[in-house]
């Protein structure tokens, strides 16, 4: 839903579709993942709390009640500072007397600036979820890309988050470790969630968008590759209740089902379309090339 004259490019996950986005930071505090061209062409910044207030109050009043959902941008709005994000969450209830659900993407960098104590605070403002970007659970791999923060890092500060009540919806990239490292990369990036077991688990596939030298530094997988590892990733996979999507544009293999319920059904979905690729090898054998270079 769109009102204002963003700074693009703007990016959402897909369930926050129908939300109504602020941008209340510019860019990505922690632009420095060598495999992320999300944010390259932004230079971060925090936008002023009356900034954000004055944009919430030209929305027409007729559409107000309307808003159920709100998404707050950019890459890291976590970092806004505490005092100034309990500010815009109160706005917010003010101007949208029937919003029921605030979210945001958090790094492991902004879950560090905030104690459980002020999650907890956060949540009782409605922020109710959070976007996680885990990548990989391998440590090797995220040393490859520049994450800044180890597995087991990454591990404590979300369980903070859950802690506190926050849902988390965490993402991993497939083909992220290329050639060298698939097996390592699947395997640990399912310890990982397995171990966390976060409200929602998403994957999405390594594509090109401003992260041509990261992609130069690694055998890229194929397609028949990446389908190994996603199945690879989801023989490991345990976690106690988690719901499973992996419907981003990136990815030619949609799937969607709940773990531990739908574990078989999900691993022969990906049995039968390794099944199917290899009717066809030429296409088993190539990369992917999907692209967004719009930005």
């Amino acid at each position: 839903m769109y009102y204002f004259n963003y700074i693009e490019p703007l990016f959402r996950p897909p369930s926050e579709a129908r939300s109504l986005i602020f941008q209340i930071t510019v860019g990505c505090s922690q632009n420095h993942c060598t495999f992320c061209g999300m944010y390259k062409m932004k230079t971060f910044r925090i936008r002023s709390v009356s900034e954000i207030i004055d944009e919430m109050r030209s929305v027409p009043l007729a559409h107000r009640p309307y808003i159920q959902r709100v998404f707050l941008a950019d890459g890291d709005a976590l970092v806004y500072p505490q005092a100034g994000l309990l500010t815009v969450l109160d706005a917010l209830t003010e101007v949208f007397p029937n919003v029921q659900r605030v979210g945001a993407y958090a790094s492991p960098a902004s879950l560090t600036t905030k104690s459980c104590d002020e999650l907890t605070l956060l949540r009782q403002k409605k922020l109710r979820i959070l976007y996680f970007g885990l990548e990989s659970g391998d440590p090797e791999t995220l040393r490859a890309i520049n994450k800044g923060f180890s597995a087991e890092e990454m591990l404590v500060q979300c369980r903070k988050a859950k802690e506190a009540g926050i849902k988390l919806s965490v993402t991993a990239i497939l083909g992220l470790a290329g050639q060298a490292r698939s097996q390592e990369h699947a395997r640990a990036t399912a310890r990982w969630i397995t171990d966390l077991s976060p409200e929602y688990f998403s994957l999405l596939t390594l594509f090109v968008r401003h992260n041509d030298d990261f992609l130069r530094s690694i055998r890229p997988l194929s397609r028949g590759g990446i389908l190994e590892e996603a199945r690879e990733l989801l023989q490991h996979l345990a976690p106690r209740k988690t719901i499973l999507r992996s419907n981003h544009v990136s990815n030619f293999l949609n799937l969607a089902g709940s773990y531990p319920k739908d574990r078989e059904r999900l691993t022969a979905e990906v049995d039968l379309a390794i099944a199917r690729a290899l009717r066809h090898p030429q296409w088993y054998r190539e990369v992917p090339d999907y692209r967004e270079d719009l930005f």
